[in-house]
């Protein structure tokens, strides 16, 4: 198993710490996390990430983590570089759904418009639309209503969902969908609790991205 950190707190440029995935990208899979949230100063989006490099995805795939800021622009600009730089198998971005108390939430599809709630940076993307030439919607490659039914995590409920939020979450997976021909998949967490820990949501999201590697062809060890 290999992994690299790429964006770590407090280091916003896109940098990468190993050049391996330049020369292997069939076998790189990349998952983002979030950093802080308004009053989540600590994002479990990011925290589960960071749990699931030290688990790992099989000694055949190439793991590569990165934390994006919430912020419209900063966040599409990174995803953008994602599949420019490494053109992943899969990029798997991981969010926290406040809402979502004691639940993982599978994402279908990402949506083009209805930006209409200011980012951490007070920016609002132009036109409230992320692409203003792509489609209404993008849906994953990754059949979400398949891996719903195959999957289940002993702790929590996980549930099947095609309405990301139209937020900074929906925006990076309609920009990731977008630039990755649909080879992308997000998945929202709950916060942290006592129930609900970081190791504890890195172990699930292990689970649930094998399941997805399943779809791509592509075996582990």
């Amino acid at each position: 198993m290999n992994y690299n950190t790429v964006g770590t707190e407090g280091q916003q440029d896109f940098t990468f710490w190993s050049t391996d995935f330049m020369e292997s990208n069939s076998s790189t899979v990349v998952v983002t996390g979030f950093g802080p949230f308004r009053q989540y100063l600590v994002n479990s989006s990011w925290e589960a990430v960071k749990e699931l490099s030290k688990r790992g995805l099989g000694n055949n795939i190439d793991l590569c983590i990165m934390q994006l800021p919430v912020a419209y622009q900063k966040a599409k600009e990174q995803v953008f570089k994602i599949w420019t730089t490494l053109q992943p198998l899969l990029t798997v971005h991981v969010g926290l759904a406040s809402a979502a108390k004691g639940l993982i939430i599978l994402e279908q599809c990402g949506k083009n418009k209805g930006y209409q709630e200011m980012d951490a940076c007070g920016f609002l993307p132009e036109g409230a639309c992320c692409m203003l030439d792509g489609p209404e919607k993008i849906e994953s490659t990754i059949n979400m209503k398949t891996l719903w039914k195959s999957i289940s995590v002993e702790g929590i409920g996980i549930i099947f969902s095609r309405d990301a939020g139209r937020y900074i979450c929906d925006y990076t997976y309609y920009a990731s969908l977008y630039y990755g021909n649909g080879r992308a998949a997000f998945i929202h967490v709950p916060p942290l609790s006592p129930s609900v820990t970081a190791d504890f949501l890195g172990k699930a999201l292990q689970s649930i991205i094998l399941e997805m590697l399943k779809q791509c062809g592509e075996e582990t060890e």
